[in-house]
Parts: structure tokens; sequence; C-alpha cells
């Protein structure tokens, strides 16, 4: 199983939210047939565009509440975001909340135009990322 996470602002393009998401999907060695699950705030689940990439790529949508994604532990917190959002990270912690327990962060969060994408999956950690 594996599981995008995506933070992004208010009216975010399908467009846009393509293009980071297959950067990072590029960057951790995987291709959209691979992922199941695109995992974000639920504020940002309800927004037409996170719901066209989910849809249109066959993957299911997982929306989180800030609360819950503020008790996930993440190697990437942002205090920006947190005054923003009500929790430190969005991306890194919805892909880990989403993929469980057992799994990992395989790709930290990564920036593209606003948009902040990080992947997970079921399993240990395979590679050592850098942090951002």
């Amino acid at each position: 199983m594996v599981v995008v996470g995506i933070g992004a602002r208010a009216g975010v393009a399908a467009a846009d939210l393509c293009v980071a998401v297959d950067a990072a999907l590029a960057a951790a060695g995987l291709t959209v047939s691979d992922v199941t699950v695109l995992a974000t705030a639920d504020r940002r689940a309800a927004e037409p565009a996170i719901r066209e990439v989910a849809l249109d790529r066959g993957w299911r949508l997982v929306a989180l509440r800030a609360a819950e994604l503020a008790g996930q532990d993440v190697p990437n917190p942002s205090r920006v975001v947190a005054a923003a959002v009500g929790t430190p990270s969005v991306a890194e912690a919805a892909a880990l909340r989403a993929v469980g327990p057992a799994g990992s962060l395989i790709l930290p969060k990564q920036k593209h135009a606003g948009i902040t994408v990080a992947i997970a999956r079921l399993g240990p950690r395979t590679r050592d990322w850098p942090v951002p």
C-alpha cells in the first residue's frame, strides 16, 4: 500500500496537483499505479481539484481532521503550517496516518508551486532521504 499525502492552498488547480504528485512519484521511483490512497486534511478533501485527481487516478481519498494530523509524529514539522492549519504537518502527517503504524515515510515532503507532497508505504523505510 502506497499513500500520497497532499497539502495545498484552497483553490489549487488539478493540473498543478498532477505536476507536483508526478514529480514526487518520480523522485521516489514510483508510478501512479503503485498508489492506492490520496490523503489530506479534511478541509482540503472537499476541494474539486483534490477530488478530481483522486478519482481520475483511481485512488481512494482519505480526509483527516487537523487533530488527527497534529497527533502524527513527522520528520519535518512547520510552525507556519501549524499556525495556519492547526497541525504542524499536512502532507507527511496525512501520508503516515493513512498508511498506519506499520508504515513509513518513503519520500519526505516535497514542495512544488504551493503544493506539498509526501509519500508513505506499508512496511519499513527503504531509503534515508535528506531533510528538505
